[in-house]
């Protein structure tokens, strides 16, 4: 039977791209899969009571230094170099989200997702702007007005919508989320033990 990991996922948060960058090559040493399932992060936290490590730890002496130590451990650990945090954030990512579902629906899923994490956390762009994210979805090889147009589809709107009312089903309260079956772990950090448990999967 093969393995698969879900991964929930919104262009908005930082650790997610980190996250995808180790990712593929941890499911890979394992012969697995990974399902990407793009969510709005809004949605979840909506749902759920949560909000961003920014608002909720601001006034946690010490909280937010640290998450911005481990960020950058994790970054050297995968000579992730590339990465810059957005000038823009926060970016309202419901424009991105559907496009990753229009992208996914056209079999570009793929292309579309490394250039907008590309555009998000290398570049600095600011992709909730149609214009901008058309530019970038045309630099990267695909058809950026087609996307735009597409994010307007009320099925693409629908998926996106039902998606995050799934994952919130499952128990997700924030991005990024992995499951390996029904077993579901919180944040890049870990990592790790969605490796082991894809070891005895």
């Amino acid at each position: 039977m093969s393995k698969t990991v879900d991964f929930i996922f919104d262009f908005g948060s930082p650790n997610a791209y980190l996250a995808w960058k180790a990712l593929p090559a941890i499911a890979a040493r394992h012969g697995a899969s990974v399902k990407l399932i793009p969510c709005l992060l809004g949605g979840i936290f909506k749902a759920t009571g949560n909000q961003a490590p920014g608002v909720a730890f601001s006034g946690v002496k010490g909280k937010l230094d640290y998450e911005m130590l481990e960020m950058r451990r994790f970054i050297a650990a995968h000579g992730l170099t590339a990465f810059r945090f957005n000038p823009h954030f926060p970016v309202n990512t419901l424009l991105l989200m559907r496009g990753q579902i229009a992208a996914q629906r056209a079999g570009v899923g793929g292309p579309y997702l490394e250039a907008m994490l590309k555009g998000m956390w290398e570049d600095g762009l600011k992709l909730d702007d149609p214009e901008v994210f058309v530019a970038a979805a045309d630099a990267a090889g695909l058809d950026g007005a087609a996307l735009l147009a597409a994010t307007g589809d009320a099925e693409v709107k629908a998926e996106l919508v039902a998606n995050t009312e799934a994952a919130v089903a499952r128990g997700v309260f924030g991005i990024p989320t992995f499951f390996v079956g029904d077993e579901m772990f919180f944040g890049k950090d870990r990592l790790g033990q969605v490796e082991a448990e894809l070891s005895r999967s």
